[in-house]
């Protein structure tokens, strides 16, 4: 046995307090830890532990031989640590899914930055408004609004959105008779409140046009075809748009992002994690409760 093995283990007897503790510990046989602190003792041709049926006491030699052994041993730990935690460079397919709205405004200009200096890094990248079967579709990483009741999966919370009304910004028509533009999400009577001197008004609205994307909505709203909501974050990035003065904002929207890894995360989606977080943290104008 190497001497950096035989003093390793003669820092788990020490710190242990007996040959049988350290042998359970590192999953040896006693007879091993045995013959090894015999071993290390005949090379060095001194005692270091006094050892009786009840305990274990260090001689003098041995102390002064464990501290020196202990450094060495919390040395070795830290390499090996950040060895195993060294970002290795990324490479293959990273299959990452998210709504159309968040897919074109928060994830593409993530993963573009992230990635650019990574060639061998390849995106799968899936825009659907409902929740994709992240296992059945081999998602690496899924970006959702609300949360999933999927156990199995890790999410964290890492935004949140509001949905404005908002109306092109040369339209400027009474409320009640203005065309309404609704998402396909958007089902049943639709009203949004309205403040009106000191009170909040319940203002209902006919839908005559509808869209399965929000960018189709936007694009109906630029042309003056109505009014509907918006998120905060498209429309802070339009100048044609403007949100409907002293409208409240319609809906509260939380984002989660999700992963199917339990253990070891891939580099490439842990990398793709921290720059959608980051995308979103700079860009989302509602604040994370």
């Amino acid at each position: 046995m190497n001497k950096l093995r035989l003093m390793s283990l003669f820092v788990h007897v020490v710190e242990c307090g007996s040959i049988s503790k350290a042998a359970d510990k590192l999953e040896l046989s006693k007879s091993v830890v045995s013959s090894a602190l015999k071993q290390l003792e005949q090379e060095l041709e001194t005692c270091l532990l006094k050892r009786t049926t009840r305990k274990q006491t260090l001689t003098s030699a041995g102390e002064r031989f464990y501290l020196q052994c202990a450094k060495m041993t919390k040395q070795a730990e830290m390499a090996w640590l950040e060895a195993s935690e060294f970002k290795q460079v990324p490479a293959g397919l990273l299959t990452v899914t998210a709504p159309h709205a968040l897919m074109r405004t928060i994830i593409l200009p993530a993963l573009t930055t992230a990635f650019s200096d990574f060639p061998d890094v390849h995106l799968n990248l899936i825009s659907d408004d409902k929740h994709v079967d992240i296992v059945q579709q081999d998602i690496d990483v899924a970006v959702r609004v609300g949360a999933s009741r999927d156990s199995n999966l890790k999410q964290r919370k890492v935004g949140q959105f509001c949905d404005l009304l908002c109306r092109a910004r040369n339209l400027s028509s009474d409320l009640t008779s203005t065309p309404y533009i609704a998402q396909h999400w958007q089902t049943g009577p639709i009203h949004h409140l309205v403040s009106h001197g000191q009170d909040m008004v319940e203002v209902p609205f006919v839908v005559k046009h509808r869209s399965n994307t929000v960018f189709d909505v936007v694009s109906l709203l630029e042309m003056g075809m109505g009014v509907g909501v918006v998120p905060d974050f498209i429309l802070k990035e339009n100048s044609k748009l403007e949100a409907v003065p002293d409208a409240e904002p319609s809906k509260v929207n939380p984002i989660y992002i999700l992963h199917p890894y339990h253990t070891h995360l891939p580099v490439a989606a842990k990398i793709a994690i921290e720059a959608i977080e980051k995308r979103i943290h700079d860009t989302m104008l509602c604040s994370v409760e």
